[in-house]
């Protein structure tokens, strides 16, 4: 049985080095949705690629894990959509209590705002 290559989440698409994490603490690009602040800046590549932190504050390892689990699902079958950036949700306290349906409307949001530039960011949300 062959996998759909599409809905896969190789190595290839995701944020794996201490480095590439500490590129975007600099990054100029930055906004926050409902439990997550997303951090994201151009990459040099051909595809979007993904990186988590979820630290203790948001619970025991079952609920970061979690957490985890829904972002990459998530992204899994949205990366097409998103130019070549490399990104970091950080996830906060509020993600633990948030069900599938909510981080899909939340994770829609900050999508939509990557690759914006931030002058016309106000522009979106009025």
């Amino acid at each position: 049985m062959i996998a759909d290559t599409a809905a896969t989440f190789p190595n290839t698409v995701r944020l794996r080095k201490r480095a590439e994490f500490l590129q975007l603490v600099s990054a100029q690009h930055k906004t926050t949705v409902r439990g997550f602040l997303v951090v994201w800046r151009e990459n040099n590549l051909q595809t979007a690629r993904l990186g988590i932190t979820a630290s203790k504050k948001i619970g025991c390892a079952v609920v970061r894990n979690r957490v985890k689990r829904y972002l990459r699902e998530y992204f899994r079958h949205n990366r097409h959509a998103l130019p070549a950036v490399d990104i970091n949700f950080i996830a906060r306290r509020e993600s633990a209590q948030m069900t599938y349906p909510d981080f899909v409307r939340e994770l829609d949001k900050g999508f939509r705002l990557i690759g914006i530039s931030p002058c016309s960011r106000a522009a979106c949300s009025l």
